[in-house]
């Protein structure tokens, strides 16, 4: 289980990491306050990472992801992950996760109930806060109960996840008037 490289890049959030391996994506990094934490965070979960320059599929992601925090409607949800180290339950949300299209949204128990059941809601959740891939797997997208903007563990809680679905195009209770 070598690791292979990653790389950090700009987006309309800040600055995200990349962390890859040949098999796909390990880890998506959204903006730190401080970019030395993310590089700290990134080596204590992998202390074999070295910075490197992003191979072809790396750098096609860089730019989707960027494209898709610039407004533009761009689908993730073919970028290749490491699913190595994540549980069958898991996998099993985050595919459900990455089917949501770039401005909708669905809630935890949305979730549990397109995996046969709606009391796996709190599990989704859990899930959603262990995902190594945000943004690829759109756990912005993710509401709580009645589409209350909950649950986001990135740095910058809820208002990045808020930043994240108004550029993509979601405002709860319909797009805000330019005139107040």
């Amino acid at each position: 289980m070598s690791m292979t490289g990653f790389c950090f890049f700009q987006t309309e959030i800040g600055a995200c990491g990349l962390a890859w391996r040949e098999q796909g994506l390990v880890r998506v990094m959204l903006p730190e306050a401080d970019g030395s934490a993310a590089l700290t965070a990134l080596r204590r979960r992998f202390p074999d990472l070295a910075e490197a320059e992003p191979p072809a599929y790396v750098q096609e992601a860089i730019e989707r992801i960027k494209a898709l925090m610039a407004g533009q409607r761009i689908d993730l949800s073919d970028i290749d992950l490491d699913l190595e180290t994540v549980s069958a339950f898991d996998r099993r949300v985050y595919a459900v996760a990455r089917a949501i299209p770039p401005g909708e949204v669905l809630t935890y128990g949305e979730i549990a109930e397109r995996l046969g059941d709606k009391l796996l809601a709190r599990e989704v959740g859990q899930s959603m806060g262990r995902n190594p891939w945000p943004i690829v797997v759109p756990c912005h997208r993710v509401l709580g109960a009645g589409g209350k903007m909950t649950g986001f563990s990135a740095p910058g809680g809820v208002n990045t996840k808020e930043r994240m679905l108004a550029i993509e195009g979601y405002f709860p209770g319909g797009q805000p008037s330019l005139f107040g």
